[in-house]
């Protein structure tokens, strides 16, 4: 893996892409995003995850956020760590997955080829780092994930999604609270 998308500097902001393995739409189900929902806001409570902005796609989560432990690589292996578990559990013990046989298939797939991890894998390795060294990408990369549910035509304006910090920004009723910038 090259180096151009690492975290480097453990003190500052990152834009971050947690993608699923095999891109399954895993977050069309209510129950998996709110295990994303409630593992950013323990981290944020417990962790010292300082959360700038978010949105919750349907098979990738994208955030700025920052570490203020300086640990932001460590924040980010247990957030996807916890995750994962959570979400794998679910999907396997709940017994309303209509999906269970396919997604199990895809989770082992991935695995196959992935020494680091179990008999299953949620999520890529990679996460697309790049700092927030400047007003202006933060900016750029917050206006980005907030018209990413827009662009899919989920919703006319960023606000109007609920599992975005959009709403944050837009003074809204929010499941979840951020650090605004």
């Amino acid at each position: 893996m090259g180096t151009s998308y690492q975290i480097k500097n453990q003190e500052v902001p990152y834009y971050l892409t947690f993608q699923v393995v095999g891109w399954a739409d895993i977050f069309s189900r209510k129950s998996y995003r709110d295990i994303v929902i409630d593992s950013l806001r323990y981290c944020r409570d417990v962790k010292g995850m300082e959360l700038y902005a978010y949105v919750i796609m349907t098979n990738h989560v994208h955030i700025v956020m920052r570490s203020k432990h300086n640990d932001l690589s460590g924040l980010v292996r247990d957030f996807k760590k916890y995750t994962s578990k959570k979400i794998l559990n679910l999907v396997n013990y709940s017994g309303t997955e209509s999906r269970k046989e396919w997604l199990e298939i895809v989770f082992e797939y991935h695995a196959k080829y992935n020494k680091r991890v179990g008999n299953k894998q949620l999520w890529t390795h990679e996460n697309h780092a790049v700092e927030m060294d400047n007003n202006e990408i933060m900016e750029s990369r917050v206006n980005y994930i907030h018209n990413n549910p827009v662009r899919a035509g989920w919703v006319v304006n960023p606000e109007d999604y609920l599992y975005s910090s959009a709403r944050n920004y837009a003074n809204l009723e929010s499941l979840l609270e951020i650090d605004l910038i």
